[in-house]
């Protein structure tokens, strides 16, 4: 059950909402107030997993006797949130397009207990997904045509982060991961090569490569920088060739100047003839240490990107938020300074181009200028309309994130100094927010 899986205050509003016979539909939009440092757009993610959050929602006897016992609520309250289900609709954009700030990712409707109850849920799945799979797009561009491989399991922050950073790398357009359960669950390759405590178990580097290539004779790699780089690449040569391999086998390197040592790599496994050997480079990498590497034309065939991928090391979130704009037939907004919102259910409209920027306005507008709307409705009812397996849920996210990469215009594009491209509101949402907050007051 996932009941708890919320803050206390959630608990409390819901409940207080039931004890008023506050049962009224209510639309909460999810958005991001304004874009992380040197970021020009976000990918969308986590839609998979807040669905199922979703469906899941409830509270089990356990849960309820903790509200009783540990909380203080009372039987009406335990009561009423004991046959609580969410039952409501989720209109969102598809995981993988391209977003940017002010735009809902996600809308839901609801009777506004249960809207309101799954907020910290939801939030946190959609927030930590688009954070990680923002930050691999980006490795992605700077990466230009080299393979990338998520290495961050380790040091995510959780066992189940692991698995969603495998995801969300994958959606961005990341070749395999070396967890291998969130592998199995996604569909993504697997791959992993040796550490250097493997290396050092054996009496020498021959001895390490000799007993890896025996046992996994299929494509191994060499952790060739344990000692010395360019001895170890050398040894890997010697292994090759007195075993014979033909087929396809690398080295890594996980340390020292790499752009330096994949040249001497490069040039000894060319000189033993060792053409279509692939170079591997690891360790604290980023896109920005890629993007150093690519311009510099180090001969790395393939990046393996841990820990500043898994966690956003740069920006490790965003400045999303979850808020109420309809009530019943009541449009609200919220006019707190740099924190206002847009009143009403709304879409996004997209150009052909992405120069033309985005236009967000009421969601049952007609689309302006030929625009496509991005939101669609992916629940109903409380149950997904999409039962794609996971493994192909993530190929269709890369699929839309490959096109959506082709649509975004270079100055978003950009590493350093990028420059998003204009979101307008429609003037029909305009002309709403006016009439609210005159109502309120305030103009």
């Amino acid at each position: 059950m996932t009941g708890l899986r919320t803050d206390l205050y959630e608990l409390r509003m819901a409940a207080s909402y039931l004890r008023r016979g506050m049962t009224e539909q209510a639309t909460f939009s999810l958005f991001v107030r304004r874009l992380p440092h040197r970021r020009g757009f976000l990918v969308a993610a986590g839609l998979a997993e807040a669905l199922a959050f979703l469906e899941d929602f409830a509270f089990d006897d356990t849960e309820l006797g903790h509200l009783r016992d540990v909380l203080g609520f009372d039987e009406p309250a335990l009561t009423a949130l004991a046959g609580l289900r969410f039952t409501g609709d989720v209109w969102a954009v598809p995981e993988g397009r391209v977003v940017f700030a002010d735009e809902p990712l996600l809308e839901v409707t609801a009777p506004i207990a249960e809207a309101q109850l799954v907020e910290t849920g939801v939030l946190n799945l959609i927030t930590f997904h688009t954070t990680v799979a923002t930050k691999a797009a980006r490795c992605r561009l700077a990466a230009g045509g080299a393979q990338l491989v998520d290495f961050a399991f380790r040091r995510t922050h959780g066992i189940e982060a692991g698995a969603g950073v495998a995801r969300a790398s994958a959606i961005a357009g990341f070749a395999a991961t070396s967890d291998v359960e969130a592998a199995m669950r996604y569909g993504i390759a697997p791959s992993g090569t040796m550490a250097h405590s493997y290396v050092e178990a054996f009496p020498d580097e021959r001895a390490a490569f000799r007993a890896f290539a025996a046992d996994f004779p299929t494509n191994p790699i060499f952790l060739v920088d344990t000692y010395d780089t360019p001895a170890g690449v050398r040894a890997a040569v010697d292994v090759v060739t007195e075993l014979g391999l033909t087929g396809p086998l690398g080295v890594r390197l996980d340390s020292g100047d790499l752009g330096a040592l994949a040249r001497e790599a490069r040039a000894i496994l060319d000189e033993a003839g060792l053409r279509q050997a692939t170079i591997i480079a690891s360790g604290s990498l980023d896109e920005d240490v890629i993007a150093g590497l690519v311009a510099q034309g180090a001969p790395i065939d393939g990046y393996g990107v841990g820990t500043k991928m898994g966690v956003s090391y740069d920006a490790p979130s965003l400045d999303s938020a979850y808020k109420l704009v309809a009530y019943g037939d009541r449009p609200v907004l919220k006019l707190s300074p740099g924190k206002a919102t847009l009143p009403a259910a709304k879409q996004v409209f997209r150009a052909p181009t992405g120069a033309a920027g985005d236009v967000v306005g009421l969601r049952d507008e007609p689309p302006p200028d030929g625009r496509e709307p991005l939101l669609v409705q992916v629940m109903r009812g409380g149950r997904r309309l999409d039962t794609a397996d996971p493994a192909e849920a993530v190929r269709a996210a890369r699929g839309r994130f490959d096109a959506d990469l082709d649509w975004l215009p270079e100055p978003a594009r950009r590493l350093t100094d990028p420059a998003p491209p204009t979101v307008t509101v429609s003037p029909a949402l305009a002309a709403l927010h006016e009439r609210v907050a005159a109502r309120l007051g305030r103009h």
